[in-house]
């Protein structure tokens, strides 16, 4: 599968990494460094904060907040200054000094930092020690001496997954061809052996073994749920073997299932036309491809630190790897270090064919921080240089929903739905029919629900809208409240599918399941002021009339609308003197 796509495959298997902490590095033996770094008395802190041990505080705060590069500053000042300090303690620090330094990127620096032997360290510190001395050696074409030392004692699982991965291509620089082509299955979790297997068919096709090559590639595309991600090397691969049609052949199944792959689409072009196919990786790039691998199955599982590791070492190696980039401005990202993200993506030279993802992704940074504006710009700015590029296109509709310019929106989205290569595409119509509700023009808007419903009967979202637009519009009642309870028994925790389906039963005046409906709702989303105010009028209606006013008061402290904030006045003032008119969700 393309690079794009594997990087939308470990977003898919990953829990998102913004919020996660970069809760100490993944080669800190001691959960509680902190606290074994001994302080000095209190009298003797200097009010600059910029004791040894200020200083590593301040280290653990930017690498906590994922800012490596100053967390490699820290410590580094911290360890030229821990000469008075516990063998312990120093020892402590320039360990710490060393793995930020790998962090952020600062790999040479980080070589002079790597603990000392007769310096008592913990495992996984010696085994990242490893890592960087062999890559520091290959980089610079010491290939046997990064061979000896990958090769050499040590165990523990800490980096397990990028030395696996890395040894067959030390061993392949170093002249070892056996090594490099071991058939022994790797150890770990199956993905790394995947990778592994991976390697093994891309050393197999350097060693000319291509029959050998084919049975791996096989073995790869042949499982049913992780196949597509080899496509791309296997398509190469047959292409290199002047067996275009048959890489054209293994694409175009790929796009059957994925119609909007924009690099099984280049492949498939490419091999259609009888285009050079790519040409084989050098040893470096098949290594950095390795690490970059293991910096993907590392976020997978949530070992931030570890992947960023592995990106930051594969860019040695491969300093123009553009998914190792787009990998670290991920991590970036985040953590909310947009402008360090934005310096990551930025690497993607402009003649990459990932160009226009990395664009995107600083794109979605600005909208990160609400600069809607500057998004925008740089989204229509990316159309001009590629008017064709779909997730652009769609890119600029989400900014322009998000800056309420429903009309303009509907505008993009018609020309991506018309230009699109199938209909399948149920959130096309579920977003173009929701700028169509909001600019107005609910016929219309209606009948794109209907057709996402159509293509994806059972989603959610689109139940949910659907049905509650046609409770607050008062028609097809029955219909919206069974859309809505089958929304909710898909979502039980969601707030929003709650509230609708509360205000149905509001609407249908069964004012008792609609307060206990709300009340749900309300503590699923406690600061949404359109679902207060719809518990205020429940509880009205129900008769509970103290309560009411509460909720109400309540809207104006959760930033309401100006329309909300003036019916909630109104109704404290005066309550609800009249059959109720449900107002349309914003």
């Amino acid at each position: 599968m393309s690079r794009s796509s594997r990087l939308l495959f470990t977003a898919a298997l990953a829990a998102p990494l913004a919020g996660l902490a970069l809760a100490g590095c993944a080669t800190t033996p001691n959960s509680g460094a902190t606290a074994a770094l001994t302080p000095p008395p209190a009298a003797a802190q200097p009010s600059t904060g910029s004791s040894n041990y200020g200083l590593f505080l301040a280290g653990e705060s930017a690498l906590q907040d994922g800012r490596a590069e100053d967390a490699s500053r820290y410590f580094s000042r911290a360890a030229e200054g821990s000469a008075d300090l516990s063998p312990a303690d120093r020892a402590l620090i320039r360990e710490k000094a060393f793995e930020t330094a790998v962090m952020a990127g600062e790999i040479e620096r980080a070589v002079t930092l790597v603990p000392a032997a007769d310096v008592p360290v913990g495992a996984a510190p010696q085994r990242l020690a490893r890592l960087v001395k062999t890559v520091d050696a290959f980089s610079a074409g010491r290939n046997k001496e990064a061979h000896e030392i990958i090769t050499g004692p040590g165990g523990g699982v800490a980096f397990a997954g990028g030395l696996v991965l890395l040894r067959p291509w030390v061993a392949a620089a170093a002249g070892d061809v056996d090594a490099s082509l071991s058939t022994t299955e790797a150890p770990g979790p199956r993905l790394t052996r995947l990778s592994a297997l991976e390697g093994q068919a891309l050393l197999l096709e350097r060693a000319k073994r291509y029959d050998e090559a084919e049975k791996d590639y096989k073995i790869l595309t042949g499982n049913a749920q992780l196949g597509a991600l080899y496509a791309g090397s296997y398509g190469a691969f047959l292409e290199r073997r002047g067996r275009p049609k048959d890489a054209a052949e293994l694409y175009g199944e790929i796009l059957k299932r994925a119609p909007n792959d924009r690099d099984m689409k280049r492949a498939f072009a490419r091999a259609s036309t009888g285009k050079r196919a790519p040409p084989m990786m050098t040893l470096k790039q098949g290594a950095a491809k390795a690490l970059t691998a293991a910096a993907e199955l590392a976020l997978v599982n949530k070992q931030i630190n570890e992947g960023e590791v592995y990106l930051r070492l594969a860019l040695k190696l491969d300093p123009v790897r553009d998914e190792a980039w787009v990998l670290l401005g991920d991590i970036r990202a985040s953590s909310d270090q947009h402008d360090s993200a934005r310096d990551a993506y930025g690497h993607v030279a402009a003649a990459s064919p990932n160009w226009s993802q990395a664009r995107q992704r600083i794109v979605s940074s600005y909208q990160a921080q609400g600069d809607n504006e500057t998004a925008l710009k740089l989204a229509r700015d990316l159309i001009k240089a590629q008017p064709d590029d779909r997730d652009a296109l769609i890119a600029e509709a989400d900014l322009l929903r998000a800056t309420n310019r429903y009309g303009e929106a509907v505008t993009v989205l018609d020309k991506i739905i018309a230009a699109g290569p199938s209909n399948g595409d149920w959130a096309l119509y579920f977003e173009r029919g929701t700028s169509l509700d909001r600019a107005g023009r609910w016929p219309e808007a209606e009948k794109d629900l209907l057709k996402a419903l159509t293509l994806q009967p059972d989603e959610p979202d689109v139940l949910n809208y659907l049905g509650y637009s046609w409770v607050v519009r008062g028609e097809k009642l029955q219909q919206a409240m069974n859309m809505l309870q089958k929304a909710f028994q898909a979502q039980p925790q969601s707030g929003e599918i709650a509230d609708s389906l509360g205000w149905a039963y509001y609407s249908m005046g069964d004012y008792k399941t609609a307060v206990q409906r709300l009340e749900r709702a309300v503590s699923l989303s406690p600061v949404s002021p359109e679902i207060t105010d719809h518990l205020g009028d429940a509880y009205w209606r129900a008769g509970r009339k103290t309560e009411a006013q509460y909720q109400w008061s309540r809207v104006l402290t959760l930033q309401p609308t100006e329309e909300l904030k003036t019916s909630a006045q109104q109704k404290l003032s005066s309550g609800l003197m009249a059959p109720v008119a449900a107002a349309t969700r914003s």
